[in-house]
């Protein structure tokens, strides 16, 4: 489990358009991850 403040894993996802995005493109960067149930939004 990850506390805040650790470094995260680097990982592959895809993102709201379905585009691969991977985490290590965003070295050096701040990056804030949101997690959400799929069926809970609208469309």
């Amino acid at each position: 489990m990850l506390k805040e403040g650790d470094k995260a894993p680097d990982f592959n996802a895809r993102d709201q358009n379905g585009n691969p995005v991977n985490l290590k493109d965003y070295s050096g960067k701040r990056v804030v991850l949101w997690f959400y149930p799929k069926d809970d939004t609208p469309g």
